[in-house]
C-alpha cells in the first residue's frame, strides 16, 4: 500500500473509545453505527458528543494502512452517524478499501484531490464542501441526500461506475451568493450514469465537457441561479438520455454543443430567466427533444444550428422571442394544424427566416400532411412580401388574391366561374351587335365571355361582335382580369413545378 512508511506512529492507547471501535472493525470490514435512533439527522452533528466523535487523522491512518489486515476479510471503513473533526486529507492517496460514511457530520471539507479510491459513499452526510478534482473512483461515488454548504469540486474526476446525487442539497442556503459554482463536474468522465433526481443546487451546476457513458437524470431537480447560468453543460456528451422531467431552472440552461443520441426529456420543466436566455441548445445534435407539458418559457429560447430527429413542443410553450436560425428537425410533435404553428415563426429575433418556413413545411411533408405544407409555403411568401418596398408588393398581392401564389389553384377557378357567370348573364340580357351583319355566327353569351377572358382560346365570338356603352367597359374588365388570372396561374404553376 502506498504511503505506508510515511504514516506517523499512532498507539492504540491514544484512541478514544469511539475511535477504538472503528479501529478494530476496519480490518474485518464491519460496520459501526453511532446513531442513537435510525432517524438521526447529520444536520445536528455539530452537537454530538465524544461518544460519536472521530478524528480525521485516525481515519486517514486507517485508510493508509496503519491497522493490520485480517486474513480472509475485506477491510473497509463503514460507519454511520459519526462526527468527524479535523481535516480528512487524502490528497494523491491510493486506497484499495471502500469508504462508507453515511449520516456523518464533517467539521472540515474532505480533501481528495488526485486520490484513487475503490468506492466512496457519503450518503445523508453534512459537509462544508468537498475538494475532489481529478479524483479516480473504481466503483461508485454516492453523495445522495447530502447537505453540502460549500463547493463540490469534481472537475476532471473519473468514475468507472456511477455518480449518485439524488436528494442532495448543495450550495449556500442562507441567501448569500456562492464564490464559485457549487457543483463542478466539468470535464468529468462517468462510466455509467449520473443520477441526480430531486437534486437542489443553490448556484450553478457545471457539466462543461463532461462525458457520461449512460444517462444523466435530473428529474425533479431544482437549479437556482436567478439571473445567472443554472446548468452550464456546453459540449456535454451523453451515451443515452438526459432526463430532466419537472426540472425547475431559475437562470439559463445552457446545452450548447451537447451530443445526446437518445432523449433530452424536459417534459413539464419550468424555465425562468426573464430578460435573458432561458434555454440555449444551439449547435446540438440530439435524438428527441421533449418540452411536453411545460408552462410558457420565461426568457429567450436559442436553438440555432441544432439538429433534432424529433421536436415535441406545444405552440403555447414558445416564449415571445426565439432564435431558430439553422435549426433542423425531421418531425414535429404534437401534430397540429399549420395555423397553430406559424405564429411562433414570427417571434424569431432576426426577423424573416425563409429556412424556418421551409423546415416547418418539410416536417409536415414527412408526416404526410401536404395541405399543411402548402399553408406554410403560402405563409412564407406572404411574410416575404412584407419585407419588400411598398411599390413592389402589388404583384404579390395579385398572386395572393387570385391563386394564393399557386398554393390555392381552386381560387382561380372560383374567380373564373364568378366572372363567367357575370359576363354570360350580362351579355345574354343585352347581346352585342355583330360587326358584319349576316356574316356573324349565332351569338352565345357563355362562349363570348370565355373568348374575352381566356386569351389562348378562340371560339370566334369576340371577333364577330362588338359591345357598346357600359357593356364595352365590362368586356375590357373581363379581358384584363383574364390576362391577370392567366399570368398569376402560370407563375403559381411554375413555382410549384420548381418545388417538385
Amino acid at each position: 500500500m502506498e504511503h505506508r512508511d510515511t504514516i506517523p506512529a499512532m498507539e492504540i492507547n491514544d484512541l478514544t473509545p469511539a475511535e477504538r471501535r472503528v479501529w478494530e472493525a476496519f480490518p474485518r470490514g464491519d460496520g459501526i453505527d453511532f446513531r442513537e435512533h435510525p432517524d438521526d439527522s447529520s444536520v445536528d452533528g455539530a452537537g454530538w458528543g465524544p461518544d460519536r466523535t472521530l478524528r480525521a487523522e485516525v481515519l486517514r491512518a486507517l485508510l493508509l494502512g496503519a491497522a493490520p489486515a485480517v486474513e480472509g476479510r475485506v477491510a473497509g471503513l463503514k460507519i454511520k452517524g459519526a462526527r468527524i473533526v479535523g481535516k480528512l486529507d487524502l490528497r494523491y492517496a491510493v486506497i484499495d478499501h471502500p469508504i462508507r460514511m453515511r449520516d456523518c457530520w464533517f467539521e472540515r471539507k474532505p480533501l481528495l484531490y488526485g486520490a484513487q479510491l475503490k468506492a466512496l459513499v457519503l450518503g445523508y452526510s453534512t459537509l462544508p464542501g468537498l475538494t475532489a478534482a481529478t479524483l479516480r473512483v473504481d466503483v461508485v461515488l454516492r453523495l445522495s441526500c447530502c447537505r453540502i454548504s460549500g463547493p463540490v469540486r469534481l472537475a476532471g474526476a473519473k468514475i468507472t461506475g456511477g455518480l449518485f446525487l439524488q436528494g442532495a442539497v448543495i450550495g449556500p442556503t442562507s441567501g448569500e451568493e456562492a464564490d464559485e459554482p457549487p457543483l463542478q463536474l466539468n470535464h468529468a468522465e462517468v462510466g455509467t450514469d449520473i443520477i441526480a433526481n430531486d437534486l437542489t443546487v443553490h448556484g450553478q451546476l457545471r457539466l462543461n465537457g463532461a462525458v457520461v457513458g449512460g444517462q444523466v437524470s435530473l428529474d425533479n431537480a431544482r437549479l437556482l441561479t436567478p439571473g445567472g447560468i443554472a446548468l452550464h453543460a456546453e459540449t456535454l456528451s451523453v451515451g443515452t438520455d438526459l432526463r430532466a422531467h419537472r426540472l425547475e431552472a431559475r437562470g439559463m440552461v445552457n446545452l450548447t454543443g451537447a451530443r445526446i443520441p437518445g432523449q433530452l426529456n424536459l417534459a413539464r420543466a419550468a424555465f425562468a430567466n426573464p430578460g435573458g436566455t432561458a434555454l440555449r441548445a444551439s449547435s446540438c445534435t440530439i435524438g428527441e427533444v421533449w418540452l411536453r407539458g411545460c408552462d410558457r418559457i420565461q426568457g429567450v429560447v436559442n436553438l440555432r444550428r441544432s439538429h433534432f430527429d424529433m421536436l415535441h413542443i406545444p405552440p403555447e410553450t414558445w416564449p415571445d422571442q426565439i432564435r431558430i436560425d439553422g435549426l433542423s428537425y425531421r418531425t414535429l410533435a404534437p401534430h397540429l394544424p399549420a395555423e397553430e404553428r406559424l405564429p411562433a415563426l414570427e417571434r424569431e429575433e432576426s426577423g424573416y427566416l425563409p429556412y424556418a418556413y421551409e423546415q416547418l413545411a418539410a416536417a409536415y411533408r414527412t408526416a404526410g400532411d401536404e395541405a399543411a405544407a402548402r399553408t406554410v409555403q403560402l405563409a412564407k411568401l406572404r411574410r416575404h412580401r412584407r419585407t419588400l418596398p411598398r411599390h413592389t408588393r402589388l404583384w404579390g398581392l395579385l398572386q395572393d388574391a387570385t391563386v394564393g401564389y399557386g398554393f390555392r389553384p381552386l381560387r382561380a377557378a372560383g374567380w373564373l366561374t364568378a366572372l363567367l357567370l357575370t359576363g354570360a348573364i350580362a351579355f345574354a340580357l343585352q347581346p352585342p351587335r355583330p360587326l358584319k351583319q349576316g356574316e356573324a355566327p349565332d351569338f352565345n353569351a357563355v362562349f363570348y365571355t370565355i373568348d374575352l377572358m381566356l386569351p389562348i382560346i378562340g371560339f370566334g365570338q369576340e371577333q364577330a361582335f362588338a359591345p357598346s356603352g357600359r357593356y364595352q367597359w365590362l368586356s375590357y374588365l373581363l379581358i384584363v382580369t383574364g390576362w391577370i388570372l392567366a399570368t398569376t396561374t402560370a407563375a403559381g404553376v411554375s413555382r410549384s413545378l420548381r418545388r417538385q
